[in-house]
């Protein structure tokens, strides 16, 4: 039996962004879990255009070629981790962009959340996102990885170095994505 897919998403388009090198490190933290096959989807390189489609996604009759095959990789995906920034008090035009050019392809898939940011560590992006995400039919899980002064936590590398804290925080989160994914699994069933 094969292994459901966790894609973990990085949601940051900006150059210079600091969500590479912690999708990095979820990214091994996941393939150490073991629960998932995992995969890294970079919106800065799917490269989505502000919202262009001329009908609403719930209907999936997608005119755009960047649209279907944005649809094919979330359509793949049985779970994910949004690695994202907090900007403003709230998450990313590019994150938001991306959800809402589909809908029915996100419906019952679990999605945990690494955020980083300063003091707040990105925890108000969050709890804003998953009004979004809940309006979707995904499940948003209770544990996430929250990451304060972010840049505190990079080597000289850029690489990030968590302490025992965020390493038990992402346990926690992909224990709880592989419950819900499992749980899931009857409502994803494709045709």
């Amino acid at each position: 039996m094969s292994k459901p897919l966790l894609e973990i998403v990085i949601a940051s388009t900006r150059p210079g962004r600091v969500g590479l090198p912690v999708a990095d490190w979820v990214y091994e933290r996941a393939v150490a879990h073991d629960a998932f096959a995992v995969e890294v989807v970079d919106l800065a390189l799917v490269d989505l255009p502000l919202f262009d489609e001329p009908q609403h996604p719930m209907l999936r009759h997608y005119v755009h070629q960047h649209t279907k095959d944005w649809s094919a990789t979330i359509e793949r995906a049985d779970a994910f981790v949004f690695v994202m920034p907090e900007y403003n008090y709230g998450f990313n035009a590019a994150l938001k962009n991306a959800l809402d050019f589909l809908h029915v392809e996100w419906r019952y898939k679990a999605v945990g959340f690494v955020s980083y940011g300063g003091l707040a560590a990105g925890t108000r992006a969050v709890q804003m996102l998953k009004q979004v995400v809940t309006a979707l039919k995904m499940v948003p899980v209770f544990e996430a990885v929250n990451i304060p002064f972010v840049t505190q936590s990079l080597d000289e590398q850029k690489r990030l170095q968590p302490n025992e804290i965020l390493t038990l925080a992402a346990q926690s989160m992909l224990d709880e994505l592989a419950r819900w994914t499992a749980a899931l699994e009857t409502l994803r069933q494709r045709p």
